[in-house]
């Protein structure tokens, strides 16, 4: 007999089914056992029944402890009351192990606890579930790249160079020279959109950030797409249109779980296109009414996003920032180089950012200077430079933190939650 998921047993009543998995909980009344399992899929509840199994299977399954690893095989019958809508009547019982002195137990525990225990905490409904969302979260901004034309390609997780900032880099050595974790893929993109037109790599970025707040980890998941004969404007509706997608397919299909993590659905339903966009400058007035202290050039923080986020229901751009404060590649304002073609996508709900984006520079002159102004090592960049001497085209490009937008939309209060094994300045066991 084959293995059934839990979470199909709707396509088998009065059937007979085999099932495995953990013990979720365990209720006793008598002649009868209730046992809550999991199997990662969902959550059914098995009834034991001393009539229907033998003593011994019977005292077994009375013996069931938290997580304890099982298998059963009875009858799947329709129960409304029941969690998920169904339950079996167990036939036969066969324990894999009895799980001893399980060290999470039902009742609350404190962050410090559970973190140290990662690897037995993400058996919880609550980080099982975001796992769930963010496998989802995936795979639509895969298939909605995907079904565009977009070619997935791999870029290097050992570079000899900077792409954000020199600050912010773990330096490992290569062979006795220095190297470097990527901050982004995003350079190698450009150079790989030039080949095959629309690109995107996704994979894990590295930010030596001595920062410890709710929304930075040093270890975090980049989706970032590069695309040539792309202009800025063109760029910010591939953007909205895929958080929209990708917001609408977890809608579809994570009902269960934005239930178990209480999240209000009906905030997500308010992210429809177009979204809201707003100059830097439009924003520092903006910020100013409301009583912050902040000039033109400053960047903007986290308590600054969370102003302008609470003006929309929605995701708001931020476009047009001052090119100082920008990184070298960004396109400066065609009719004021002071600003660059770039925007910022800013979550609703106080989330902060979660895209940045912009036109890249393709001319070779102006690029070079860049580097140069940021006191760049020209030899670094020479192949980057390259891509501007042969066949240059204008091209745009942006990236998406993963972990930032799983945040926003399970609605959690901390990114730590987003990832079954976060890395943050103090944290990297397991």
């Amino acid at each position: 007999m084959s293995r059934v998921m839990i979470k199909n047993l709707g396509s088998f009543i009065g059937k007979k089914v085999k099932v495995s998995g953990w013990l979720y909980s365990r209720t006793s009344k008598g002649k009868l056992i209730f046992l809550l399992i999991r199997d990662g899929t969902a959550l059914v509840q098995a009834i034991v029944s001393r009539q229907m199994l033998s003593e011994e299977q019977f005292n077994l399954a009375d013996k069931l402890t938290q997580e304890s690893s099982l298998e059963l095989i009875g009858v799947v019958r329709e129960d409304k009351r029941a969690v998920g809508g169904y339950e079996i009547e167990v036939e036969s019982l066969r324990v894999f192990q009895i799980c001893e002195n399980y060290p999470i137990s039902p009742k609350k525990h404190g962050v410090e606890f559970l973190l140290s225990l990662q690897h037995l905490w993400i058996r919880s409904q609550h980080i099982s579930s975001v796992l769930k969302i963010r496998a989802e979260i995936i795979s639509a901004a895969r298939n909605f790249l995907n079904s565009r034309g977009f070619y997935q390609v791999d870029t290097p997780i050992l570079t000899p160079f900077a792409c954000e900032g020199t600050s912010t880099l773990f330096e490992v050595e290569y062979f006795g020279e220095p190297a470097y974790l990527a901050q982004s893929g995003q350079l190698y993109n450009e150079a790989t959109c030039m080949a095959l037109g629309k690109v995107y790599t996704f994979g894990p970025t590295f930010r030596a950030e001595k920062s410890r707040t709710r929304r930075h980890l040093m270890e975090f998941w980049m989706l970032e797409p590069e695309m040539a004969f792309v202009e800025q404007e063109e760029n910010m509706v591939i953007q909205e249109e895929l958080i929209y997608y990708i917001v609408s397919e977890v809608l579809r299909n994570c009902s269960n779980e934005l239930a178990i993590l209480k999240r209000d659905i009906s905030l997500l339903k308010k992210v429809q296109t177009p979204f809201p966009r707003l100059t830097y400058s439009q924003v520092v007035e903006i910020l100013r009414e409301k009583g912050f202290d902040i000039k033109w050039g400053d960047d903007f923080g986290a308590p600054h996003e969370t102003a302008i986020s609470s003006l929309y229901e929605k995701p708001v751009f931020i476009t047009h920032y001052p090119a100082s404060i920008k990184a070298f590649y960004m396109q400066p304002d065609f009719n004021n180089p002071e600003l660059a073609l770039c925007a910022d996508l800013i979550a609703s709900e106080g989330y902060g950012e979660i895209i940045g984006g912009s036109q890249r520079i393709h001319d070779y002159d102006l690029l070079k200077k860049k580097i140069t102004e940021h006191h760049l090592p020209i030899e670094a960049y020479q192949w980057y430079l390259d891509l501007r001497k042969y066949g240059s085209v204008p091209h745009s490009g942006f990236g998406l933190g993963l972990e930032r937008t799983v945040c926003w939309i399970c609605g959690l209060s901390h990114i730590r939650e987003t990832i079954a094994f976060p890395r943050m300045l103090d944290k990297i066991y397991p």
